[in-house]
């Protein structure tokens, strides 16, 4: 089994201290990050294979990351490691792109396999949490016009200029709003589709005809 290059994302100094120290005998550490900031500047910089992922952090946690990191074409395997093992934590983040989610009491020896199995393609999760994710995926695919219904006219107009090719200081210029306004909607219909990129968002807008 391979062994990959890891970054660790937490936002407890302490935590990454003794995650790092436990697993640099088995894989490679490329470093470590403590915001959102931080590791999405970290991935770009490090190109970690793995992103061992805190889910809770200040400013969006770990969904923000793999959000971020996605629009940045930076695209690495993330194992969430959270000591949350709330059905809503496990699959907001494994939505938003994340290979696996294992929770903090895990054992060195197996944090480590679960990285590698997570980098050799695996999908891998404590054992109570797999089923939440079986449940949220095992069910009818979404109404497109429930989907369309949840969002405000505001955002449906941004998400119509978004898949049509604008920028975001360009839909903030044709609305007369600012460029955070804008980023800020487009942030909250991610949410509300439980998408994670930019570039998902103007796929499933095309998809329904909203850049016409």
């Amino acid at each position: 089994m391979s062994s990959p290059r890891v970054l660790i994302v937490d936002d407890h100094q302490l935590f990454r201290s003794g995650v790092r120290s436990e697993l640099e005998r088995h894989l490679e550490i490329t470093g470590e990050a403590g915001t959102v900031e931080q590791a999405v500047a970290a991935i770009a910089e490090d190109n970690p294979e793995v992103v061992l992922l805190d889910v809770h952090m200040p400013g969006g946690g770990g969904v923000e990351v793999i959000r971020l990191a996605a629009e940045r074409e930076l695209r690495p395997c993330y194992l969430a490691l959270s000591v949350s093992d709330a059905a809503e934590d496990v699959i907001a983040v494994i939505r938003a792109g994340a290979r696996g989610y294992v929770t903090k009491n895990i054992a060195p020896e197996e944090l480590a396999d679960a990285v590698r199995r997570v980098h050799d393609g695996d999908a891998v999760f404590s054992p109570r949490l797999a089923g939440f994710v079986l449940d949220a995926f095992a069910g009818p695919a979404p109404d497109p016009e429930t989907e369309l219904d949840a969002l405000t006219p505001r955002e449906r107009e941004i998400i119509q200029h978004i898949a049509r090719g604008y920028m975001y200081k360009e839909i903030a210029l044709r609305l007369e709003i600012s460029p955070k306004t804008v980023e800020a909607h487009v942030s909250s219909v991610l949410r509300k589709l439980q998408l994670s990129s930019r570039h998902e968002l103007t796929r499933w807008a095309a998809d329904r005809g909203l850049d016409r």
